[in-house]
């Protein structure tokens, strides 16, 4: 997530282009989902998915688990830094595909052996993520607040990982539901920063960060759903 300063609140041209820059964030937003779910059809559909989830396989899920926080960490740290829009566009679908890949072996348990869940998951995401978006909109409450607890959790969840990764132990429910909390915070964190903070040439990189928190959100839940089966 990015961080920016309060006193950074409108930096340029006020409420009309901050209404405009708001909207192309959540076009972008919207773009990126679909990307993702074309994607994930077209590795469905051409059989691919069922070999890249073979080969994930063959690895320790924790560290499926911790790919998918590093990859997340990246898109952040892109958001962060990145001034060039055409840099911004290609680290969001380079971004967008990596997720995707990175989601093939859960997708592929789900749909495989607990069949409806995967629809479960996206309406859950769906509603918790849209209602927090809601949230934030219509209280214009700034969560910049949530900054350091989303550091101090990303930084437990991954220490958690490569516990499990090491020792053999698995993260059961409540982990699962803590990330769940955790990339709710996120969204929150997200979407006041668009309302709030964020520079007006990088709708771009901000709809790539509110898609990294969704991402998260649906992860978990789906994970959830699925009773944590490894």
């Amino acid at each position: 997530m990015a961080n920016f300063s309060s006193n950074a609140a409108f930096p340029r041209g006020g409420v009309d282009s901050r209404s405009v820059f708001i909207t192309r964030t959540y076009t972008h937003l919207v773009a990126g989902i679909l990307g993702f779910i074309l994607v994930e059809l077209g590795l469905f559909e051409s059989g691919l998915a069922e070999q890249i989830a073979r080969f994930m396989f063959s690895f320790n899920w924790m560290l499926i688990l911790g790919a998918f926080m590093l990859t997340g960490w990246l898109a952040t740290r892109t958001a962060q830094t990145s001034t060039s829009v055409p840099m911004q566009y290609f680290a969001y679908g380079v971004y967008v595909v990596a997720e995707a890949l990175i989601f093939v072996p859960l997708l592929y348990l789900a749909d495989a052996k607990a069949p409806g869940t995967i629809d479960s998951a996206v309406l859950i995401t769906a509603l918790g993520a849209g209602g927090l978006m809601v949230v934030a909109h219509r209280t214009r409450k700034d969560f910049s607040f949530l900054r350091g607890i989303l550091m101090w959790g990303g930084i437990l969840a991954i220490i958690a990982m490569i516990g499990g990764a090491i020792f053999g132990f698995q993260l059961g429910t409540w982990f699962s539901v803590a990330m769940i909390g955790f990339a709710g915070a996120a969204v929150l964190y997200d979407t006041s920063n668009i309302i709030n903070y964020y520079p007006e040439d990088r709708y771009v990189s901000a709809a790539m960060q509110l898609f990294a928190s969704i991402a998260l959100m649906f992860w978990y839940v789906l994970r959830l759903l699925m009773g944590n089966r490894n």
